[in-house]
């Protein structure tokens, strides 16, 4: 029986890459990618040899059942995203939910994702916390906001920068003009910053710098 490894990758810094990942992706018998060019790059940087196979969220629905079974069958496969912890906002839940289903092992080696960083340095209360990943782009929207207004936690959302001034105007809307949120984006990056304050003061904010990078928004809960 072989066995499945979720690989957690640098969100930005390769330096946040471990040890213990560089080993098992060198040990394993084929690594999953979710874009093959993309992870193309951080292999060669670690001098990693091991053949990789395309997996992602247009075909890991027609795919997993033929992993698994060269899983039963004796392989070793390691799962990496394009940055972060697979399955986090990223395909790996359904291979996953399919191992444990076939009584194929699975092991997630710990490392960086890219919400944890964001929520410890927001200031806002983290004992408690909701992830919502993405928000539904069109249908379903709202109805997520109106569940979301009464949410007493902290709330941590990914927006594609594209799209955080109109999330931002959504906020005003849903929360008022005056909950407490924080945005990072770039985290570990060169250009990394987070930009603390209400959802007004932020909006202000970002209608002035418009936002590049990989986004991850904070919102205080209700009090």
């Amino acid at each position: 029986m072989g066995k499945l490894y979720l690989v957690p990758t640098p969100i930005g810094n390769l330096r946040d890459m471990t040890f213990r990942a560089i080993d098992v992706l060198k040990e394993v018998d084929y690594i999953l990618a979710e874009d093959t060019r993309n992870s193309g790059k951080l292999l060669k940087h670690f001098e990693i040899g091991t053949p990789m196979l395309s997996h992602h969220m247009h075909n890991e629905h027609k795919t997993v059942e033929s992993l698994v079974k060269r899983m039963q069958a004796g392989e070793n496969f390691a799962l990496i995203s394009d940055a972060g912890t697979p399955a986090i906002s990223d395909p790996g839940f359904l291979l996953t939910r399919a191992c444990v289903e076939q009584g194929v092992e699975v092991e997630c080696l710990p490392g960086a994702t890219a919400f944890v960083p964001a929520l410890v340095n927001s200031g806002l209360p983290n004992d408690k916390f909701v992830f919502e990943g993405f928000l539904p782009d069109k249908k379903g929207r709202q109805t997520r906001y109106l569940v979301l207004a009464d949410e007493v936690r902290t709330m941590i959302l990914y927006v594609s920068p594209h799209k955080l001034l109109k999330t931002l105007e959504e906020f005003k809307t849903y929360f008022g003009t005056e909950r407490q949120v924080s945005v990072s984006r770039e985290l570990s990056k060169m250009h990394e910053e987070t930009i603390r304050g209400t959802v007004a003061e932020v909006f202000a904010h970002f209608e002035k710098h418009p936002p590049k990078g990989e986004i991850v928004v904070l919102v205080a809960g209700k009090k």
